[in-house]
């Protein structure tokens, strides 16, 4: 009884976190609840054992599943493309959250607060790709590496080129596109 309780617990959790992960990333609710059920049926972990490590290994097949999704959807919006000469990644100079003027209390604020509403507009008026390395890097954590070889094992043969500078680059027109839409919008600051 005691490992089928701490599994339940462990999924209902997990499970709500990875929709979430899902549906920032996809764009769409019943698509998110499908890449959920795909990535839990397709692993085999024990969250008992070390649930933290069995969080990150599905959470990481969520991702890799959204990639692919949306990559058959738009095969060419995975394409590393060249870099433009005075393009929006040039308004922060880094590539963390905290380059953009944006806390992570700020972020949490807007993806569990009042500001949740802003934040997935915001999102779903992004293309994909920046999308998707958005919500990698500043929803999850991930490096640039990590989410550059995501992109290419899961992103199709366009996503092939993918670096960690590229990702980089992508992320800054990003974080640009997020500071610029908070100040024309107003945004609060969290409570």
């Amino acid at each position: 009884m005691g490992d089928q309780g701490c599994s339940e617990l462990l999924a209902q959790d997990t499970a709500a976190k990875l929709f979430q992960t899902a549906a920032l990333l996809v764009g769409n609710e019943a698509d998110a609840v499908s890449l959920v059920e795909e990535a839990i049926a397709g692993v085999e972990v024990d969250p008992c054992a070390d649930g933290e490590a069995a969080s990150v290994i599905v959470q990481n097949e969520v991702v890799r599943a959204a990639i692919r999704l949306l990559s058959q959807r738009e095969p060419q919006g995975f394409a590393v493309t060249e870099s433009s000469e005075a393009g929006p990644a040039s308004c922060i100079e880094g590539d963390d959250l905290s380059a953009s003027g944006i806390s992570q209390e700020h972020l949490t604020w807007l993806l569990e607060g009042e500001g949740r509403s802003r934040l997935r507009n915001w999102l779903e008026h992004l293309p994909a790709i920046q999308r998707t390395i958005f919500v990698e890097r500043a929803m999850l954590g991930q490096n640039n590496a990590a989410t550059a070889e995501n992109l290419r094992s899961s992103g199709g043969a366009g996503a092939a080129s993918w670096t960690p500078d590229k990702v980089s680059e992508v992320f800054r027109q990003a974080l640009c596109s997020l500071a610029t839409s908070l100040l024309q919008a107003g945004a609060g600051q969290p409570a």
